[in-house]
């Protein structure tokens, strides 16, 4: 049986982001679950703003090729995102944009979504854990073509959230972690990309 290809990412560009230690938490569960994962940065690939005049006309960014070709040699994606005004960070919004864009790497047609697994998960210094973002992130990628697990992950609190080393420090909050990494596991297509 093949392994699936994980791939876990922040949404998230801030130093000292919570959901970049979020995201580090799933990347440490899933390794223990499945060894083959993957961690980028956002930052990595830093993208204009989409809808600027002229940007479309230039043709896509080299950086939102080379995203969507990350995410489509992955078979799952685990995503940690912040919440911006009860949304999706602009950051991480505007990267889904471009990416949806791409068709081609090329060489060979991309389909960076259609048949992805992905799990949701966000960190929050408020009460309410960042709920909302899920709700707006679930939607986007329904509608590109990904499957979304019904398991999720909140650390509400979050500068109290996690221990020494970057894991959810509540036993249910790490609890959630560990049901969201296994059901995106559970869920996706090994081989979906290759």
């Amino acid at each position: 049986m093949m392994t699936p290809k994980i791939l876990v990412l922040s949404g998230s560009d801030r130093s000292g982001s919570f959901n970049k230690r979020l995201a580090r938490a799933a990347a440490k569960t899933l390794a223990l679950i499945e060894p083959d994962v993957t961690m980028i940065a956002l930052a990595d690939y830093p993208l204009p703003l989409l809808g600027q005049d002229g940007q479309r006309d230039k043709g896509l960014p080299d950086k939102a090729v080379k995203l969507a070709g990350m995410i489509a040699a992955h078979d799952a994606l685990f995503v940690a995102s912040p919440e911006y005004n009860a949304s999706i960070p602009p950051v991480l919004k505007n990267a889904l944009d471009w990416v949806s864009l791409v068709s081609s790497d090329g060489r060979a047609g991309v389909r960076p979504f259609e048949g992805l697994t992905v799990a949701l998960a966000s960190a929050s210094g408020e009460k309410q854990g960042g709920h909302r973002v899920l709700d707006h992130l679930r939607t986007v990628f329904v509608r590109l073509g990904a499957l979304v697990v019904s398991e999720t992950c909140l650390v509400p609190d979050a500068a109290n959230g996690f221990d020494e080393d970057d894991m959810p420090s509540d036993e249910i909050r790490a609890a959630d972690l560990n049901a969201a990494c296994r059901a995106l596991v559970e869920h996706c297509t090994p081989g979906r990309a290759r």
